[in-house]
């Protein structure tokens, strides 16, 4: 039997798409939770020097989109065929470059940075960077009339853009007005039986 072993910081953020992966597939493994002060004697361990990192059977994969598109792929959450596969991976790249653009928000809400006022930096990069990228998620959904992003059935790019925006709702009650269609969405995915039963149970952290 595969051992697997998932570490990062006591939070959601850049591992929890695949905490979902392995709640969905009903996947046993390790999850790790590290403090700033453990993290910095295991950096040199890792292979970019950063986490998420999963270790398969002791092997070290890296790179939270990279875990998540190795994951979805053992259990079908990858797509169905070659070319439902690039458009999930298309999508997830859309998400990246859209965080690039609203990270000075988004991290100095949290603490992480301080990019400058923080309504100043909501209304001229966090909201016109919403706007475009669910635009994009609409577009898609409208497209594919499952309710999925991609294909009949959920996949690991579902997940991704759910958590994002049922997280930025908890904190922006403004965050979704005026897009329907990506509430459904998220409502959708995290109806899923396995996953609502992580979801409910999973440690409650600030990020």
């Amino acid at each position: 039997m595969v051992k697997y072993k998932l570490i990062y910081f006591n939070g959601r953020g850049r591992a929890e798409c695949a905490r979902q992966i392995f709640a969905i597939a009903g996947q046993e493994y390790e999850d790790v939770r590290l403090t700033h002060e453990q993290f910095a004697p295991l950096k040199p361990t890792f292979p970019f020097g950063q986490v998420p990192v999963l270790e398969v059977d002791g092997k070290q994969l890296a790179q939270s989109h990279t875990i998540a598109r190795y994951l979805a792929k053992q259990w079908g959450l990858s797509g169905s065929t070659p070319f439902e596969e690039a458009v999930v991976d298309s999508l997830a790249d859309q998400f990246a470059d859209y965080y690039v653009e609203v990270k000075p928000y988004v991290y100095t809400m949290l603490g992480f940075m301080n990019c400058g006022d923080l309504g100043k930096l909501k209304t001229e990069v966090m909201m016109p960077g919403r706007d475009k990228f669910l635009r994009f998620v609409t577009k898609f959904l409208k497209n594919n009339k499952s309710g999925f992003l991609v294909g009949d059935h959920v996949t690991w790019v579902d997940l991704l853009i759910a958590e994002h925006v049922a997280d930025m709702s908890s904190r922006m009650p403004e965050f979704l007005d005026g897009f329907p269609e990506v509430k459904a969405h998220m409502e959708k995915v995290r109806a899923i039986p396995k996953l609502k039963k992580w979801l409910e149970t999973r440690p409650q952290t600030p990020f």
